[in-house]
């Protein structure tokens, strides 16, 4: 296995590191680029110092173009936009997924509430990948599929691998971003499964603050 050169310095050299592992799945190309780790955040200082190749970036709000105007300016990597879908929808769904892409998003994400004919509706609008997160065993997978969806976001705790493994029984070609949980088996077992990409959840800034305090004390 041929040497990687690595560049660090002494101030950058404190990032957030996705776990190694994520590199044994394929990745999902996405206009030219290979992306295998997505990192789960809207925190502008950790999407600014963490080394996964992309970010999924959702929030438990409203979605507002402020808010994705921000982290697309921020971020040094490609940014997967929220537009809503559930209590966001519609018109306005797509319209904020419009905008996403103007601002450069290299995707959008839809979550679960989303109608099917939002997602058609949506295809027909946007030239950028639109993702669909699923939760659950029961959704309508060959239904997302057939409306045109991308990349499934599957986020369904300890029946990830089963989700994945529904969706792939019904078409082995689609794209899947999972999470894998917080150990290497656990990534490795989604990747086993199915999963072209990982997302992780990186810790809080608080957390991370946290372990630099303890650092500092015990100097």
């Amino acid at each position: 296995m041929k040497k990687i050169p690595e560049f660090t310095s002494r101030l950058r050299k404190n990032i957030v590191t996705v776990p190694e592992i994520i590199d044994n799945c394929s990745g999902i190309k996405v206009f030219g680029q290979l992306l295998k780790s997505f990192l789960f955040s809207t925190d502008v200082a950790i999407i600014r110092n963490t080394n996964a190749n992309a970010i999924i970036a959702v929030y438990p709000f409203t979605p507002q173009p402020l808010i994705s105007h921000s982290l697309i300016l921020a971020a040094d990597k490609p940014i997967f936009c929220g537009v809503g879908g559930g209590i966001t929808t519609g018109e306005r769904s797509i319209e904020l997924a419009l905008d996403a892409e103007f601002q450069g998003a290299l995707g959008v994400v839809l979550n679960k509430p989303t109608p099917n004919e939002l997602i058609k509706k949506l295809k027909d609008k946007v030239d950028i990948p639109v993702i669909i997160t699923v939760v659950s065993e029961k959704e309508d997978f060959k239904g997302r599929i057939d409306a045109g969806v991308d990349i499934f976001n599957v986020s369904g705790a300890d029946k990830t691998t089963d989700i994945i493994k529904k969706i792939k029984d019904i078409n082995s070609d689609v794209a899947i971003i999972a999470t894998g949980g917080k150990s290497d088996e656990t990534i490795q077992k989604a990747i086993d499964t199915g999963a072209n990409a990982i997302s992780y959840t990186p810790p809080t800034t608080a957390e991370l603050f946290k372990e630099i305090m303890i650092k500092y004390r015990n100097e």
